[in-house]
Parts: C-alpha cells; sequence; structure tokens
C-alpha cells in the first residue's frame, strides 16, 4: 500500500474542513444549533478516520496464509455509526414540533464528505458539497413557495379576556370558523386574561374570518394574528 506524501495528506485534510465548513457556514448564518466549528470537525474527524483505516497500517504485513487478514473499512465504517449519536444531539424536541433534522442530517452528509475526501474522491465530495448546499438555500425557498399554495394557513392567535372568564367559548369560535388548536396557552395579566394559541386555519379559510368570529364570541375584548 503506498505511502501518503505531506502535500498530498495536506490536500485532503484541508479540503475536509473546506467542504464540511461550506455547509457549516450556512448551518451557522442561519443560527442552527450545529454551525460552522461542528461541521467542520466532523468532515475533519471522518477524513482522518478513513485516512487512518486505509494508510495507518503500511508497517504490518496482512495476509491469508498468516492469518491476518486487513479491512481499510472497519474504521471508517465505524463514522457511519458514530455520527448518529452526533445528530441526534442536534434534535430537539419544542412541544409538539421537533427541531433540528435538517441540521442533524447535514452532520450525517458531512461525514461522508469528509470520508469521501480522506479516500481520495475529490470530485464525490465536491459534487455533494455543491448538492448539499443548493437543497439547504435554493430549493428550501422553492418548496417553501410551492407548499406555500397548498399547505393551510397557520399562525398565533392571542385573545385577550376579562380575568376568571373561561375560554370555552373562545375555542369554540375558533373551531366554528374552521380552525385547528396546535397549542394552547394562559397568562394573567392584571384585569385580562389572555389566551396564546397556535392555530392552523383549513384551507379555503382566512385569518380575517376567524378574528371576526371571535370579536363576536361571548366576553372576548380583543384578538391578534401573528402568521
Amino acid at each position: 500500500m503506498p505511502d501518503l506524501t505531506w502535500a498530498e495528506l495536506l490536500l485532503r485534510i484541508g479540503l475536509a474542513s473546506v467542504l464540511g465548513g461550506a455547509i457549516g457556514l450556512e448551518r451557522e448564518l442561519r443560527e442552527r444549533e450545529a454551525g460552522l466549528r461542528t461541521h467542520m470537525l466532523v468532515s475533519v474527524g471522518a477524513a482522518l478516520f478513513t485516512l487512518v483505516s486505509a494508510y495507518a497500517w503500511t508497517d504490518w504485513r496482512f495476509s491469508n496464509e498468516s492469518g491476518v487478514v486487513f479491512d481499510p473499512t472497519r474504521i471508517a465504517a465505524q463514522v457511519v455509526t458514530g455520527i448518529g449519536f452526533l445528530g441526534a444531539g442536534a434534535i430537539i424536541r419544542q412541544g409538539l414540533s421537533v427541531r433540528g433534522l435538517t441540521t442533524a442530517a447535514t452532520l450525517w452528509v458531512v461525514a461522508a464528505i469528509g470520508m469521501a475526501t480522506g479516500a481520495g474522491y475529490y470530485a464525490a465530495a465536491a459534487i455533494t458539497t455543491v448538492l448539499v448546499l443548493f437543497s439547504l438555500w435554493p430549493l428550501r425557498l422553492l418548496a417553501y413557495r410551492l407548499s406555500e399554495r397548498y399547505r393551510p394557513e397557520e399562525g398565533r392567535l392571542a385573545v385577550d379576556l376579562p380575568a376568571g372568564a373561561s375560554a370555552v367559548s373562545v375555542l369554540e369560535a375558533v373551531e366554528s370558523a374552521g380552525a385547528m388548536v396546535r397549542s394552547l396557552e394562559f397568562e394573567e395579566e392584571g384585569d385580562r386574561r389572555r389566551v396564546d394559541m397556535r392555530v392552523r386555519i383549513e384551507r379555503g379559510r382566512s385569518a380575517a374570518a376567524l378574528i371576526d368570529a371571535l370579536t363576536r364570541a361571548h366576553a372576548v375584548k380583543g384578538a391578534r394574528w401573528n402568521p
């Protein structure tokens, strides 16, 4: 097995750092859980594991006759398993919603990019990086615009009631207006009681119709809609 020169070693480690950092920079700008440094470290670490797995055993003799078999993929294969634990740490659950799935996926892909760079597959690593950046930015905007036409409108609804008033009439008005309550919070402020709701409106209905239905509900002092 040939030895790597210092120049080739520097090229592979440096390219893994640059490609992983490019994806991490996008996550950093969007203020996600894992950013530039995390993605760069994952890519460099995966590249180094691959290099160690393939090139660190040149002083050893391997043969079936001697009973010592060399498998250069054994160490690198564990990167795929180990990165799952790091990706799980980027996933956060907030109430009924889950955040961090995309960031966990980018960590997984960055590990693959680092492994490809460490193995010398520069073209595959570069093409994958471009595709990942495309999916994180232009494709995201395109998918949002397409889904915005078909998905129900969702936003936060704040309703003011007298202190101690029941929210039953408010919930009935929301349901009669064709909306579904996804989360519900109460807050007392002096002589007022505020009901904060995360609401999803059915297709064909509007937030204006929902506000109109609430203003006609019993004891409602005011309602505000925030997309």
